[in-house]
């Protein structure tokens, strides 16, 4: 006689270089949620590259965490993760190695890589999504009760979009994509900009939008540059929740924040993230795949409380965060192209099973790769001048900044060469992390 089926993994994942206890233990309690709530076995999985001290008072947490049937918990530190993930480079028979390696686990902070461990992880684990948080967030609350967006994540993730509408507040999707699984489930958070300029506005907020405005595409009209501008960085505002709503749709790229998102393995076993170093916004890649694909998700309202931690107000944190400003807005050149060249392909981006073809996105990645620089050098001139007209720490940055011009724009096309490179081995690196299996994580 056999036994009853095993329930399903899902992995709650938390990267983080800082101090956050409080974090852990609220996204533990998210992690009972979803156990509690649906059934799963949820692998509560903290990728910790905090210094020694920090680690220790995260494992000091860990370890204190209550015994919650469902939840098993795994905290890597970076030599856990880097023996994982040496293991699973050599299983694949990669060429390059130690190339595959420092993209995966490079020495400066790279949000897309800490997620892409986290993507082979869950992989080994034999979960059936990943659901990311940030450590510099938290949950809202309704009569004292956090609100855990992975109520609607779980809920829908690889189910057929047809049967999750009926357990959604409103369905704004073609039939002809209503067979296909949901691929994604996010929300988005309220609270401080996600993007830490907003001192930039208090200072002049005619600089300000000069600022934001680089990151659209340059051939945008200014009335398009200046909607843009009016919602980048903002969220879902400050409005708290008060009651659920969700809706079954394509999901557009600027209602979600990484922060606050779910994908089924169908998406990030098939393609990567970025693992673009120093670089915000580098983990967004997927948010606009799954929409230019045509793969339904789930925009639902349980935001995430966002705020600022207090290295970002450090003279070292401000020159820090600039830097990777700066870097996000040159990768725009080519991000935009290849965005522009998913959204022309759409439906041709899934092949006749309906899964992502990794092989196009490489191509278009690739592609991208021959433009011409001129557009970013108009925005490094741009920030420049609107920078020095702030003056102070910001005049100081912009004069820092022109003796690495050069150096700047070989690493925005460099960093999207490598994404193509690690896009292409990335289905031999998730089949040997499957191959690996559970006994290859430890914590």
């Amino acid at each position: 006689m056999s036994g009853a089926a095993a329930p399903e993994r899902i992995c709650l994942a938390l990267p983080t270089d800082r101090a956050c206890s409080a974090t852990l233990t609220a996204v533990a309690g998210e992690a009972a949620y979803a156990a509690r709530r649906f059934g799963v076995e949820v692998h509560l999985l903290v990728l910790d590259s905090s210094d020694e001290p920090t680690r220790a008072e995260h494992a000091r947490v860990m370890a204190a965490l209550p015994v919650v049937p469902g939840v098993l918990t795994h905290h890597l530190d970076e030599e856990e993760q880097r023996a994982f993930l040496e293991r699973v480079i050599r299983r694949a028979g990669s060429a390059e190695p130690e190339r595959l390696l420092s993209l995966l686990l490079p020495p400066a902070v790279s949000y897309g890589a800490c997620t892409d461990r986290a993507f082979l992880i869950a992989a080994a684990l034999g979960c059936r999504s990943v659901h990311r948080r940030d450590s510099d967030s938290a949950y809202q609350t309704l009569d004292g009760v956090p609100v855990h967006p992975v109520h609607h994540e779980v809920a829908a993730l690889g189910r057929p979009a047809a049967q999750v509408a009926h357990e959604v507040s409103e369905t704004v999707l073609d039939t002809a994509h209503a067979g296909r699984p949901v691929a994604m489930a996010g929300a988005s958070f309220i609270g401080e900009l996600s993007v830490d300029i907003g001192e930039v506005a208090e200072l002049d907020e005619a600089v300000y939008h000069e600022v934001v405005s680089l990151w659209a595409p340059a051939h945008w009209s200014e009335e398009s540059k200046r909607e843009l501008v009016e919602e980048s960085f903002r969220g879902a505002g400050t409005t708290p929740f008060t009651a659920d709503r969700s809706t079954l749709t394509l999901v557009d790229p600027m209602r979600v924040d990484m922060c606050n998102i779910s994908f089924s393995r169908e998406v990030y076993e098939r393609v990567p993230l970025p693992p673009a170093t120093d670089t915000i916004g580098s983990d967004y890649f997927l948010i606009h795949l799954v929409h230019d694909a045509t793969l339904p998700g789930v925009l639902h309202n349980r935001h995430i409380e966002n705020f600022y931690t207090p290295h970002r107000r450090t003279d070292a944190g401000f020159r820090q965060y600039q830097t990777r400003f700066v870097k996000f807005l040159l990768s725009m050149l080519y991000f935009h192209f290849v965005y522009d060249r998913m959204a022309a392909a759409g439906p041709a981006l899934l092949d006749a099973d309906q899964h992502v073809r990794a092989d196009v996105v490489a191509g278009f990645l690739r592609e991208s790769t021959r433009l011409d620089r001129a557009e970013n050098r108009w925005r490094l001139d741009r920030i420049d001048t609107a920078y020095r007209k702030l003056g102070g720490r910001y005049e100081a940055f912009a004069r820092s900044l022109v003796a690495h011009r050069e150096r700047l724009l070989d690493e925005a096309e460099h960093d999207i060469e490598e994404f193509a490179l690690l896009t292409d081995s990335w289905a031999a690196l998730v089949r040997a992390a499957r191959s690996e299996g559970t006994g290859s994580t430890s914590g």
